[in-house]
């Protein structure tokens, strides 16, 4: 067995949930199910619960607490979200609401479940949001993995590996690949390793529609949506062909992780299947920001957008030579900047045909100059840490969620 063989086995074994661990989280699952179910039934509603995700398609990977989704499928579209809240109070499951496209319930008990309400549909063309096709996706991974039994394996690896390197998940904060997109993948490719050489040697966009609901790849690219064609990698949802499964995925996201995937190939080693801290020693300006908005998506949503603004206002003053945004699942995110200090900033002025306004502008500025009819000015500044984060306006801050901010380094 060859080294990367070796790896890999090693580190399945370990990603792997033991048969008694397995035996635990299905004994759970099946209280919580047998008292929605009983709910359903007594409150004589048109629903149907099923089990989905990970746990579902025998892809969950060993965690301290694992992640479980549970759907109610309802019958009709009436405040689905209000009558699943009214069937989790009649089974005496206290759920926190989660606010998002479609409101839906986290339950924490020895793990942690997802009750989502979802519509009851004949083809996934009918879906009025993403969850509906949840049931779909379920049974083609599954009907996969019938088929070819390692597939569930390779799908565990992949996981791994990706949430090592930060790409797991289609969250905005993320902007990587989501569980379900990994399963089509391996699905795709049969195995992780032939997953990662195939993105180490992508030079253009990668097209894939295993489910052949179109010619080719010119055919694909010209109906889709193009603002579903954005993503590097366009994976044809086989059980909605009008959906690419990788919609999320950011090119800068994945730039980092085909960086990883030539790496990993050159020098194959378990470190890749390990969470690295960032090296700060790589970055001279590090703040940490924190919010008051729900924890998760949301949180890390507000984080990230604020990450952004404050890029922009730290490049006004300095070039950001190298940057990086973290975000600990909770209410905190790290923002880590590399910075050279700006001797001058060139500053926008009017139209050169405004008289009144440029007059105004050359007035106010010593040193302008003229670039394609339009007026400039370059003004020399000396902007410290400090004094850029005393001119942060905090009205903007609590405008976009943000609680706290602090120096870590500079």
């Amino acid at each position: 067995m060859n080294k990367t063989r070796l790896i890999l086995s090693s580190k399945l074994n370990e990603v792997r949930p033991s048969v008694v661990e397995l035996e635990k989280i299905k004994k759970e699952t099946d209280e919580v199910i047998e008292k929605l179910e009983n709910a359903v039934k007594s409150m004589k509603i048109k629903a149907e619960v099923f089990l989905g995700g990970s746990l579902a398609k025998g892809t969950i990977i060993k965690k301290e607490r694992y992640d479980i989704d549970i759907f109610v499928r309802f019958f009709k579209d009436e405040e689905i979200s209000e009558k699943l809240e009214k069937i989790l109070k009649k089974a005496g499951l206290k759920g926190e609401r989660i606010h998002g496209s479609r409101d839906y319930f986290k339950l924490m008990r020895k793990n942690l479940f997802e009750i989502i309400p979802t519509l009851k549909i004949k083809k996934p063309e009918e879906a009025k949001n993403v969850t509906d096709l949840s049931y779909f996706h379920v049974f083609y991974v599954l009907g996969k993995i019938k088929k070819n039994k390692k597939l569930a394996d390779e799908i565990m690896l992949a996981k791994s590996f990706c949430y090592s390197q930060r790409s797991y998940g289609a969250e905005s904060y993320v902007k990587g690949f989501s569980g379900y997109a990994l399963e089509l993948l391996i699905c795709y490719y049969n195995s992780l390793l032939n997953f990662i050489k195939a993105v180490a040697k992508a030079k253009e966009q990668i097209v894939l529609d295993p489910g052949k609901h179109y010619k080719n790849r010119q055919e694909v690219l010209l109906n889709l949506n193009e603002a579903k064609l954005q993503s590097p990698i366009v994976f044809v949802d086989p059980t909605f062909k009008e959906r690419n499964a990788l919609a999320a995925l950011s090119k800068e996201t994945f730039s980092r992780f085909q960086e990883t995937c030539r790496k990993f190939l050159k020098n194959p080693s378990r470190k890749f299947f390990e969470m690295q801290k960032v090296d700060e020693k790589k970055f001279n300006f590090i703040l940490e920001a924190g919010t008051n908005r729900q924890e998760g998506d949301v949180a890390g949503s507000k984080l990230l957008k604020f990450f952004n603004f404050i890029s922009r206002e730290i490049e006004k003053y300095f070039k950001i030579e190298n940057k990086y945004f973290e975000y600990d699942l909770k209410k905190k995110a790290g923002y880590y900047f590399k910075i050279k200090k700006k001797k001058e900033i060139i500053l926008s002025g009017p139209m050169i045909n405004k008289i009144e306004n440029l007059i105004a502008f050359k007035n106010k500025h010593k040193d302008v100059f003229i670039r394609q009819g339009k007026a400039y000015a370059r003004e020399k500044i000396s902007m410290t840490i400090d004094n850029f984060m005393k001119k942060l306006d905090r009205r903007v801050m609590k405008d976009m969620g943000i609680s706290e901010i602090r120096i870590i380094k500079k």
